[in-house]
């Protein structure tokens, strides 16, 4: 299995490093939603929590965008205009105030911060820290898994993946890890945790591929 997850990890890195890449289109369109449903105001603050300046060099734009990442995560080159502050997405009482921010965006990171209280945690420090947000996460619905390239990966047992984890960690010890704490969520528990907000749902051939809960900005 481990030639299967090498191969998606070079195409990843091809997808987002190359203009010409699918993922790059589909993201651009992901960002046309978000400029439509959440309608930002010109020069809005905006927090990215888990973000890089990937997704904000795909459009042109005049935000004031400061990117939180955990200590220890590699930063690259950050362009003029977008501020890098170290963090927990899920702990940001100490670092921010209370709506220093007019939007909370984030692009599938809430499935990665931990356990259902960890995610109750995330979406706590959104509603505190800006009256809009557009909080992005993979559909556990979409056929071809979007971590491990595995058609229906959560639809499978716990003994399945069980024991694909243990191989994948002899053979790829970080990303298995990495898939290990991956909690997805459903349209039901993305409303649960943002029951004030819209549910964006994007689709590719006709197939959701992603939850979007949003609220706008006016």
């Amino acid at each position: 299995m481990a030639p299967l997850q090498s191969a998606l990890r070079s195409a990843t890195r091809w997808a987002y490093g190359s203009r010409y890449s699918p993922t790059r289109r589909w993201r651009a369109r992901r960002l046309e939603a978000f400029r439509r449903l959440v309608d930002p105001p010109a020069g809005a603050r905006v927090v990215d929590l888990g973000g890089t300046p990937y997704m904000w060099d795909l459009f042109d734009h005049d935000f004031r965008v400061t990117l939180v990442n955990l200590p220890g995560t590699v930063r690259g080159e950050i362009p003029p205009g977008v501020e890098w502050v170290e963090g927990d997405a899920c702990e940001l009482d100490g670092v921010f105030r209370s709506g220093t921010f007019d939007l909370v965006f984030s692009n599938s990171v809430i499935e990665h911060v931990g356990d259902e209280d960890r995610q109750a945690a995330f979406a706590e420090q959104v509603h505190r820290l800006a009256p809009a947000h557009w909080i992005q996460t993979p559909s556990p619905r979409f056929p071809v898994e979007a971590h491990t390239g595995v058609p229906f990966y959560w639809q499978r047992s716990q003994h399945d993946r069980d024991r694909r984890l243990e191989r994948w960690r002899r053979e790829l010890p970080v990303w298995a890890e990495m898939i290990a704490e991956t909690r997805v969520l459903s349209r039901h528990r993305m409303r649960a945790l943002f029951p004030e907000s819209g549910i964006w749902r994007e689709r590719l051939a006709g197939l959701e591929k992603s939850i979007t809960a949003y609220r706008p900005a006016r």
